[in-house]
């Protein structure tokens, strides 16, 4: 029997070195090597500049192409076939020669808090400490709790639980799929609700990003590629894209598919979390659902908000 043409070639996925990105790249290695067997599959680290700079908030040191820009410079180079991202790491413009080549299944898309002492939100004490490494989740926790002091912090998973720990923190807010595919997820205290939390753009879903013309690998992915999961995250980001907005304002989006409909809440919110433009909108095409409820948003003075002057 002639075998397969990719069996004497090599997959080589890049990966930032953290835990959770280590863990979830080879979580993606291991359902390819499933669908392939005879496919050799390896990993290669690289470390990116979000990786070096872990004392400043993203939005004073570049924001989220910090933590993709060397990867996608290997997959030029040709040094990797395929990246790895969070998907909200993300930028939703991807540099010319590279597209998202496959999306699996979404894990859950929520934030989740881990209090010190087990309090969920509505516990926590006046005035406690909470730390939050996006804008997005800062601003809605001052809309929810006025009193809380919330400050950044930064640092991989493993790090922000750390220091929650050992240091002056009373809570930190966290993505749950992270500490799910972590196995810490029984750490938190609360898993918050889209009404409570709106999460970020394509939060719980991976993205593997590879060069446009590389046909092959993009056959290979698509053995693990969840077409639900990749409709509602296109609409996430095509509202991202179309607001122009990144991680200077907090933005967030939430979508669900509903029999054959596309389900999608959108939010744009001051920094201060004292004033927040939210809708939500349904529709079949992801792409023009997507702008159209940017543009709901911004007819309600989301652009205000995107300018800095709200």
């Amino acid at each position: 029997m002639r075998k397969p043409p990719y069996v004497s070639r090599t997959l080589i996925f890049g990966t930032r070195g953290s835990h959770l990105a280590l863990t979830q790249t080879r979580q993606a290695m291991d359902a390819v090597r499933a669908a392939h067997p005879s496919l050799r599959v390896e990993e290669r680290i690289i470390r990116t500049t979000g990786d070096e700079q872990t004392t400043k908030p993203l939005p004073e040191i570049g924001g989220k192409g910090l933590f993709t820009l060397e990867l996608e410079n290997a997959l030029v180079s040709g040094d990797i076939d395929a990246a790895v991202h969070s998907l909200k790491d993300l930028p939703t413009e991807l540099p010319d020669g590279l597209t998202l080549g496959a999306t699996p299944k979404r894990a859950t898309p929520f934030d989740a808090l881990i209090s010190k002492n087990g309090e969920t939100l509505d516990k926590l004490p006046d005035g406690a400490l909470v730390g939050s490494s996006s804008r997005r989740r800062a601003a809605q926790l001052r809309a929810i709790r006025p009193d809380l002091r919330v400050e950044s912090i930064r640092g991989n998973l493993d790090t922000r639980i750390r220091k929650l720990r050992d240091d002056e923190w009373d809570a930190i807010v966290v993505a749950a799929a992270g500490l799910d595919r972590i196995g810490r997820l029984d750490e938190a205290s609360q898993i918050l609700t889209p009404d409570e939390m709106l999460p970020a753009v394509g939060q719980g879903a991976l993205g593997i990003e590879l060069r446009a013309d590389d046909d092959e690998t993009q056959r290979l992915l698509m053995a693990i590629h969840d077409e639900p999961t990749s409709t509602a995250v296109r609409a996430e980001r095509a509202f991202l894209r179309a607001l122009g907005g990144g991680c200077h304002v907090p933005i967030a989006a939430y979508g669900v598919i509903v029999g054959d409909r596309i389900e999608l809440q959108g939010l744009v919110a001051g920094v201060d979390g004292k004033r927040i433009v939210k809708s939500r909108r349904s529709g079949v095409d992801p792409e023009s659902l997507g702008r159209q409820l940017a543009t709901e948003l911004i007819d309600a003075g989301a652009r205000e908000l995107l300018e800095g002057l709200g």
